[in-house]
C-alpha cells in the first residue's frame, strides 16, 4: 500500500481555489440530463465519483462534451424521462451521489410505453454494505420494480421502472440522499407525488441544496418544514443555459481548520456567505472554537485563535464535522460531536474509524452510537493513519501534522473521490521553518 508521511506544518498562509462541489456536481449532471436544452457546466469537480456518473449517463445515451480539463461539460438534456437501455449494467464505485438518484431516475421508465426497462446498478465492495432499503421502500410505494440482487435492503439492484408517484412514506434519519433522490425524479413521474418524511431528517441543508438546484432547472417543490413535500407530475426540466458549480465546502473545511490552528490567514475562494452549501456552516462552528472568521460574497477566510473544546449536535454538517474531530486535538479540553448516526453508513463507518484512529495519536477518544467525545493528548504519537478507502479520514489526518509530530496517512489517494491533488494544495500553503 502506498504512504505519505507529511512533516511538521510551522505556518499555514494563503489562498485556495476550490474544486467544484461533489454533491452539487453529480445533482447538476442528473437535472441536465433530464432537462430541455444544453447545459454548459463550469467548475464541474473533476473526481471518482463524477466519473461515475459521468460514464452512467453516457451509457444511459445522454451526450456529455468534456473540456480536456474536466472541469467544463456540455450536456445535451433529453427533455423527460432517462429510461436507459435494457439489460446494461452500471458500475458506481462507491459514489452514493450517483447510486442514489440514479436508482429512482431509472424507475421512471413505463413499460406500458413499449418501453422495455431492465437496468442493474451496482458498485465496489463497500457500496454493497451502504443501505438502500429506505429508498427501494419509498420507490416501490410509487409502483417501481425493483429487485435486490444480493442482500435484502443493500446494491446491487435490478430496476425495471414503474415508478409514477402518488403518495410515499420515506425513512430520513438514514441519509439525506434518499429524499434528494426522490424529489428529483418525481416531477417526470405520471401523477402528482406527496413525500412524508418518516423519523428526523438528517442533513437538511443538503435537501436545500436539491430544491435550489431544481429551481436553476425550472422545477419548484411545496415543501412543509421539511416534513411534507409536494411535487407536481409531468413537468419538464428547463436548461439554464450555464450553470456555475460552486466550491465544495466540505473541502473546505480541511484548509479553514489548518489556519484556525496554526495560521497565518487562508481564504478559500468559490464559496461565499450567499453559498448553497450548508457545509459552509462549519466555518462557524469554528469561530465559537475561537477562530477569526471574515466573509464575502466569494469567499470565506479564516485567521488563527485560541481554540476551545465546543459540546454540538452536527447532524446538519456531518462530512464537515469530522475536520472538528481532529481540530480538537488542537483546542482547550473536550469537543463533543453529537448527532453523527450516519457517519456509520458513509463510505466507511466513520464514527469507529475516527476513534480508532484519533486513539492511535494519543487521544483519549469515547465512541458512543451517535457521537464522539475527544479529550486531546498533551503530545501528538506519530501514527500510521488506516484511512478505510475513505478520502474524508485521509484530509482530516492530515491535520496532525500542524503539530510537532509527522503523521503518515496510508493510500493517500483514496482522496481522488473528491479532491485528487488535496496534498499538494495543502503543499502551497504550508512553511515548514518558523
Amino acid at each position: 500500500m502506498q504512504s505519505l508521511t507529511l512533516q511538521p506544518i510551522a505556518h499555514i498562509n494563503g489562498t485556495i481555489n476550490l474544486p467544484g462541489s461533489k454533491s452539487v456536481s453529480n445533482r447538476a449532471l442528473l437535472l441536465a440530463a433530464f432537462a430541455k436544452g444544453t447545459t454548459r457546466l463550469t467548475n464541474l469537480l473533476d473526481s471518482d465519483d463524477i466519473r461515475y456518473m459521468l460514464n452512467a449517463l453516457t451509457a444511459l445515451g445522454i451526450s456529455c462534451h468534456l473540456s480536456t480539463d474536466r472541469t467544463v461539460c456540455e450536456v445535451e438534456g433529453i427533455g423527460g424521462r432517462i429510461t436507459g437501455k435494457s439489460g446494461i449494467e452500471l458500475f458506481l464505485g462507491n459514489a452514493g451521489t450517483a447510486m442514489r438518484p440514479l436508482a429512482a431516475a431509472l424507475c421512471l421508465g413505463e413499460e406500458g410505453l413499449g418501453e422495455n426497462i431492465s437496468v442493474v446498478l451496482t458498485g465496489e465492495p463497500r457500496m454493497k454494505e451502504r443501505p438502500i432499503g429506505h429508498l427501494v421502500d419509498a420507490l416501490r410505494q410509487g409502483g417501481a420494480k425493483i429487485d435486490y440482487l444480493e442482500q435484502e435492503n443493500y446494491p446491487p439492484l435490478h430496476i425495471k421502472g414503474g415508478f409514477s408517484g402518488g403518495n410515499i412514506t420515506v425513512d430520513g434519519s438514514v441519509s439525506s440522499q434518499f429524499l434528494t433522490a426522490l424529489l428529483m425524479a418525481a416531477p417526470l413521474a405520471k401523477n402528482d407525488t406527496e413525500i412524508r418524511i418518516q423519523g428526523d431528517l438528517v442533513s437538511k441543508p443538503y435537501i436545500d441544496i436539491t430544491l435550489a438546484l431544481m429551481k436553476s432547472f425550472g422545477v419548484t417543490v411545496g415543501n412543509e418544514q421539511y416534513q411534507v413535500f409536494h411535487i407536481k407530475g409531468q413537468q419538464q426540466y428547463l436548461s439554464p443555459g450555464q450553470y456555475l458549480v460552486e466550491g465544495d465546502a466540505s473541502s473546505a473545511s480541511y484548509f479553514l481548520a489548518a489556519a484556525a490552528i496554526k495560521g497565518g490567514t487562508v481564504r478559500v475562494t468559490g464559496i461565499g456567505k450567499n453559498s448553497l452549501q450548508g457545509d459552509t456552516q462549519f466555518a462557524n462552528v469554528l469561530e465559537q472554537m475561537g477562530a477569526i472568521i471574515r466573509w464575502g460574497d466569494d469567499f470565506v477566510e479564516c485567521e488563527r485563535g485560541t481554540l476551545t473544546g465546543i459540546d454540538m449536535d452536527m447532524n446538519a454538517i456531518p462530512d464537515a464535522a469530522m475536520t472538528i474531530a481532529t481540530t480538537a486535538l488542537f483546542a482547550q479540553g473536550d469537543t463533543v460531536i453529537r448527532n453523527i448516526y450516519n457517519w456509520r453508513v458513509k463510505e466507511t463507518d466513520r464514527l469507529n474509524a475516527m476513534a480508532t484512529e484519533l486513539r492511535k495519536i494519543g487521544a483519549e477518544v469515547e465512541e458512543g452510537h451517535d457521537y464522539i467525545r475527544v479529550s486531546p493528548p498533551e503530545k501528538l504519537n506519530h501514527a500510521e493513519i488506516e484511512t478505510y478507502n475513505d478520502h474524508r479520514i485521509a484530509m482530516c489526518f492530515s491535520l496532525v501534522a500542524l503539530s510537532d509530530t509527522p503523521v503518515t496517512i496510508l493510500d493517500p489517494g483514496c482522496t481522488a473521490k473528491t479532491f485528487p491533488d488535496y496534498f499538494n494544495q495543502l503543499e502551497k500553503l504550508s512553511q515548514y521553518t518558523k
